[in-house]
């Protein structure tokens, strides 16, 4: 049997294991696609995933360092280091991961909103402006984007700013409109 066929097999059935939450048999099985080709980045990054949902941090965050090493043109694994970088609170190495998944993708709305969320931690919040705009622009219903930009706007005192971020934000998540104007004590103006 071919190995593309036998690559094929264990990739189904890896897919099937993990689809029923069989999270370490599918594991199994992405290894076995390792053994086919060490650098085969759907096998790594698969494990990553699995790992991640077994909370194994770290171990995910190794596989994640593989497939960068193996295409070192991957925004989608620079953005899941950078992911798990900051589930890890290494906000500095989580910052530079989102950055060069910027810099490999500069439409990538997940990494500027992982940029603005590790910039907020580190009490930056100025600096998290920025890629929170960047974020809303390209994923303009995007709720956790807009409701960070209004607490952030809230924060630095900038209340018109935090006011039409609320405003725009009830037209379309009124559960998280209504989170922002308990945590501002603004109210929404409802369009009429």
């Amino acid at each position: 049997m071919s190995r593309v066929i036998v690559r094929w097999f264990y990739n189904h059935v890896a897919a099937w294991c993990a689809l029923f939450r069989r999270r370490d048999r599918a594991i199994g099985y992405y290894r076995k696609m390792l053994a086919l080709d060490p650098d085969d980045a759907v096998a790594l990054a698969s494990i990553g995933f699995q790992l991640a949902q077994q909370g194994r941090k770290r171990e995910a965050l190794a596989m994640f360092d593989r497939v960068a090493a193996a295409k070192p043109g991957d925004a989608e694994a620079q953005f899941d280091r950078g992911f798990l970088l900051q589930q890890l609170n290494d906000h500095d190495a989580a910052m530079a991961a989102f950055r060069q998944a910027i810099a490999m993708n500069p439409d990538h709305d997940r990494a500027f909103y992982g940029l603005a969320l590790s910039l907020i931690s580190t009490r930056r919040p100025e600096e998290a402006i920025a890629p929170l705009k960047r974020n809303t622009k390209l994923q303009p219903m995007s709720p956790y984007g807009w409701y960070q930009l209004g607490r952030v706007q809230h924060e630095l005192g900038r209340i018109d700013e935090t006011q039409r971020v609320l405003d725009h934000l009830i037209k379309f998540e009124p559960k998280i409109a209504r989170q922002l104007e308990r945590e501002t004590g603004l109210k929404a103006r409802v369009p009429s």
